[in-house]
Order: structure tokens, then sequence, then C-alpha cells
């Protein structure tokens, strides 16, 4: 089936063309003989066919080069449509508003195109021209293009077109998904995204603080594989500083053959807090610390070894909390920018963005209060200089087209700074090459406050992670789903399933811009919009055609053979709904705001209630519970609601299972 829906047919495309461009050459002989036509009413139709030629030939270049299997962004295809129907119009009007939305009511249509307001301002602002919207919706309707996904459209209101779709485009399109599988559309040149995401630091436990940035991190990074983006996935860890010096004196005097036997270090976050302690209060110790800090940074090689027995028993800890969530991540740490940062300062110097204040070396950015501190006073580097170092790094090694840092909301004014330091030096053009900072807030507990323990400390991740564990497989003994529903290992996988699912999912399905309250009991309620309701409505659906016994042969037959027919309004709406998926995965490649897509699948997955609860899929026997009729085309349905399900669990870092 056709995935494009501007035309129907090369043969048709490529005869208009003929025939417009002919039309063209008439009418350039019309106003060169001076026949009674106004010269401006000349002009404006030859300009209305070149931009009608032009779209053709664009529209027809696509369509071939276009994958037959990609799913129909069903807005961008309306967009386009209209696009040329307001060229078409108003040819002279230069950057139109286009606004195209899905309606929030079936009696206005499946989409509106709401330009019509917008252009009667630009009207009256630029040319003093007083025309209503409703007569400028009623020229854009007359210039609407040929086109194989609009049934109709109509006037509302003061200027609304309502569209409605053609139910055989929808059909084809559902048909499409079913028999391809979920394929996002063509994006073109293929990108390179860097995503900076997790970054917890050595020598210190991941907390809940880390499970904001790890979650959404992962989840940018699987929306823009998904999307055919080459995608780079970087842990900044903080494995380089001043900090080291202590933890390396405190290694030495508590395992003093730490060079031939590897010590057992077995709580990281305790040596630590010894060490600190030793630090503050030790002067000697102190000494000593600084001491191992200019060692280590010289490359001695016993320094060295000790730096990285203490960074493994890090990354040992961090991999038991990356396993369970099904992170996957390359480290990157600080220390990998180390011996860029003197190159750093020496280019910021030489390009006289330097200043010299009490004796560090700063960097004052236009627009921002406080300046970048590149070198410290004892000639040691910063944040700031590691920050650069890597911004430098993924722009100029890596190439990165995209840089996105999932980075808490507090270092806004730090990472904002940065990129327009990065700017100000020439390292990039932001109307090239995004750099963008996914910013978030906190977790806070149900009391509204910063997340704590009861004793006030922060809470560590790996305990969060056990809890859930627990508390899912509580909920699940709860429904009595270890007495008969599930085997032993069926239950195993749906504990992992719903403890792991709902903490991510409660994450996010919150706009990430906003604190959020983290709640074990909203987050495995199975009413409303959590995962625990996803993840069981997701297993309901799967068993639909299990129980009538249509295996998934059958059904692949049947996408190819069957016409789904869309004649109940609930079909229609679920179809269209299903549609919409490419739709919503454009917007969060734009605006990186995965609550959207949580808001997608609850609505999916509430449609689809809606729609099963009125449409008969299987018929029984009433008396015998046999099955006396298989309504195959709505058995489609359900199949391609699943695998749309399936791909945004998979875009979330949500596993379901078939049995829950």
């Amino acid at each position: 089936s056709r995935n494009y829906c501007v035309t129907t047919q090369f043969a048709f495309q490529e005869n208009e063309i003929k025939l417009l461009t002919a039309e063209i050459e008439r009418l350039k002989n019309f106003g060169c003989l001076g026949v009674s036509p106004s010269l401006e009413g000349l002009r404006d139709e030859n300009a209305k066919l070149k931009y009608r030629l032009n779209f053709l030939k664009k529209s027809l270049q696509e369509e071939r080069n276009k994958s037959t299997k990609s799913m129909v962004n069903i807005n961008s295809c309306l967009q386009e449509i209209f696009g040329a129907a307001i060229q078409a119009a108003y040819p002279d009007l230069e950057n139109p508003p286009l606004v195209v939305t899905p309606s929030q009511q079936p009696k206005f249509g499946d989409y509106q195109c709401n330009s019509a307001m917008g252009i009667s301002q630009i009207l009256l602002k630029t040319r003093e021209q007083k025309v209503i919207p409703r007569e400028i919706a009623e020229k854009i309707a007359k210039n609407i293009p040929a086109n194989e996904c609009i049934e109709k459209v109509e006037i509302a209101g003061p200027g609304f077109i309502n569209v409605h779709l053609r139910k055989d485009f929808v059909s084809k399109q559902l048909s499409s998904l079913l028999i391809n599988g979920v394929q996002p559309p063509a994006i073109g040149k293929r990108k390179k995204v860097v995503v900076d995401f997790s970054s917890p630091n050595i020598a210190k436990e991941m907390h809940v603080g880390h499970l904001r940035s790890t979650i959404i991190g992962e989840s940018m990074c699987r929306l823009f594989e998904f999307a055919g983006y080459d995608v780079l996935r970087l842990n900044h860890l903080g494995d380089w500083g001043t900090q080291f010096g202590m933890l390396i004196a405190h290694l030495q005097d508590k395992f003093p053959d730490y060079l031939t036997v590897s010590p057992p270090i077995g709580d990281l976050q305790a040596f630590y807090k010894e060490s600190k302690r030793r630090f503050d209060t030790e002067e000697e110790f102190k000494k000593r610390a600084y001491q191992c800090v200019v060692l280590l940074q010289s490359k001695n090689p016993d320094f060295i070894k000790a730096w990285n027995l203490i960074c493994d028993v890090s990354r040992r800890e961090f991999q038991k909390i990356y396993n369970c969530l099904d992170i996957t991540i390359i480290e990157r740490g600080e220390s990998f920018y180390h011996e860029m940062m003197k190159d750093i300062v020496k280019e910021f110097e030489d390009k006289g963005f330097v200043q010299v204040d009490d004796g560090r070396k700063v960097v004052f950015v236009p627009g921002f209060p406080v300046p970048l501190t590149i070198m410290k006073s004892d000639g040691g580097y910063t944040y700031d200089t590691s920050d650069l170092a890597a911004l430098k790094h993924r722009l100029c090694e890596e190439k990165g087209d995209i840089l996105i840092y999932v980075v808490d909301s507090g270092q806004s004014v730090h990472f904002q700074t940065v990129f327009a330091a990065g700017q100000m030096i020439g390292w990039y053009d932001p109307k090239v090459t995004r750099v963008a900072h996914a910013a978030f807030g906190v977790v806070l507990g149900e009391d509204k406050k910063k997340f704590k323990t009861r004793s006030g400390d922060t809470v560590r991740l790996i305990d969060l992670l056990e809890e859930g564990l627990k508390r899912a497989m509580d909920k699940l003994k709860d429904k009595e789903r270890d007495k008969v529903v599930l085997t032993p290992e069926e239950l195993k996988a749906a504990q992992t399933s719903v403890a792991f699912g709902c903490i991510k999912y409660a994450d996010l399905s919150h706009n990430r811009l906003n604190d959020y309250v983290f709640s074990f009991d909203k987050m495995l309620d199975d009413r409303g919009n959590t995962a625990a309701y996803l993840l069981y409505a997701f297993t309901r659906i799967r068993a639909i055609a299990r129980l009538a016994n249509i295996d998934e042969q059958m059904l692949r037959k049947a996408a190819r053979e069957e016409v789904l027919v869309l004649d109940h309004e609930k079909e229609w709406k679920l179809g269209k709904c299903i549609l919409r998926f490419p739709e919503i995965l454009q917007k969060i490649l734009e605006d990186l705001l995965l609550h959207t897509l949580c808001d997608y699948l609850y609505e999916l997955a509430t449609t689809f209630t809606e729609f099963y609860d009125s449409c008969y899929c299987v018929e029984k026997d009433r008396q015998t519970g046999q099955i006396v009729k298989v309504n195959m085309w709505r058995l489609l349905l359900c199949e391609a609601t699943a695998i749309v399900m399936a791909k945004g669990f998979d875009i979330l870092g949500i596993k379901p299972v078939e049995r829950m």
C-alpha cells in the first residue's frame, strides 16, 4: 500500500506536471500578446501554477525516495497539503502560519487547520487589509491540492478548517503497519546524537537523585535510535579531582599492600566518609592527600593503580544498577578530558577571552553575570574547564550534530554559560548544531520535601530498586497471581516488569521540568495512568487472539488479505489513535518531553478499552461458550494497538510480559 498521502499514483503526478508546464508556457505567451486579463491576474495565476508544479515535483521525488515500510506522519502530510494550499492562495505571503492539530471532538472532524486567523492578522498588520478569517479559510480550502488522505473539509466558526480523513486511507496505513511493523518515518541525512546522562561520582553510591538522569537519558537514546539517528551514550563520571587525594591516602593507610593484593573495599560509601572525616580533622593527613593529588595528576604508576582500584569498585556497583534498569552507556569521565584542558585554556587566551581575577583565569560570556573559571589560582582546572573540554570534543572530534545534556535544573545557568562560551569561541553555530540542556526537577517524598530516608540520609538507588521488587511481588500475590495464574518463571518475569517498569514510568510520565512525588503506592496502582495499568492492558490485548486460537501466522496472513473495516465509531477512533504514533514521536524529538509518549500510551489503552467494550472481536455462544464467529479485522486492530504499545514501552525502557 502507498505510504505517502499527497498523491495517489506516479502516473497521475507526472501527467499533471506535463499539463502544468504547458499551462505556464501558455500564460507566458498570453501575457506577451497583451490579451485582456490584467497583468496582476496573470502573475497570480502563474505563481499559483508554478508553486503547484514545484510542489508536485517535490512530492514525486519524495515518493520515490521514501521507504514504503515507514509509518506516515499524518499531521506532517496535512501540513504539506495546507502549506501548498496557503501558498497557492496567498503566493506573496512570507512564512504564513501553518497550524494543523488533531481535533478534540469528532464533530469537528479528525484534524483542524487553524491558520486563517493568523493570516488575517498578518494581512491587517502588513498590508492594512481587513479580511475576515472565514473568507481566508474558504480560499485556502479551494486551493487544496489533489491528495489521497482528505475525504472532505468544512469551514466552521470564525475560520477553522475541519478535516475529515478518508477511511480507505486510514485502513491502508493500518494494514501497512501490520505488514511492516512499526517503522519510523525517514529522517533524511543520518545525524549523530551525543547524549550525556547518569553521571554519578566515583566513590559515592548512586542515589535517588541519579534516577531521573539515568531513566530520562536512556529513554531519549532509545527514541533517537529508533528514529534512525547514530547515538553515542556517554556517562560523564566524576572520576577526577582533589577528592582522590584523600581516598588514595586513606587506601595507603588501610590497605598498605594494595599494589599486590586487591583491597577488599566492601562499602565504598563508608570508605569515602572515613577519608573525608580524616581530611577535615587531621592536618597531616590533609597535607598527604594534597601530595597524592599531585602524584596522581603527574601519572605516577602506583597512584594511577590506586585510582583505578577505587574506580573499579564504583564501576561494579554502578553496573548492578544499570543491569536492573537495562541501561546501556559508555564511560567517559572527567579524566578522559584532563589532557585536553591545557589546550582549552590556551585557546581562550589566544583569542583574548581570558581575564585574570585574583590569580584565577576567568572567561566572561556576554549575557551571563558569573564568569567561567577555567584555571584556579593554584594552576588546577575546574568543572568549567572539564565541561568546555567535553563540549569541544563532542563537537569537533565526535562530530555531533545534536548534543543533549540530561542534568538537573540546578545546573541550567552553568550549562547555558558553557554552551554560550562554545558559540562565542566558534566551536559551533546553533543554527546548524543543536546543543540542549534537558533539565529535570528533583524527586520529592510524599511529604513534598526532598526524598530522604527516615534518618535524613539520601535514599540509595539500589535500596529503592530492591524495595520496588518486594512491593511488586506483594501486589502480584495480593491478586493471587502466584496461585494458579502464573508459573514461577512467569511470576518472576512479571515482578521485574512491574517493579522496574513502574519506577521508570512514574518518572517519565511527569513533565521532566517539574519536581515529582515518589510514591510506590501510586505507581503500583493498576488504575489510572501508571505502568501497572498499561502493562496489564497490554497482556489483556495480547491474550484476545490467543484465546480465540488465532496464532501469529494467521494474523500475518489476515493482515495481507483482510480490509480493516472502520465503520463503527470506536473502530474509527482507535484506528486514528494508533496512527498518531509517528507525530507523537516527532514532537518529542523536538521538545525532548517524554511524558507526551506516556500520555499517548494511556490514551491508546483507554481508547482500546472503549473499542473492546463496544465491538465484539470474538463472538461466543451464550449457552456453551463456544466461539461462533471471529471478526478478524477487529483482531487486527487489537494487534496494531499491541505492536504500537510494545514499541512505546521499548522507547520508555519498559519490558512487557505476555502473561500477568
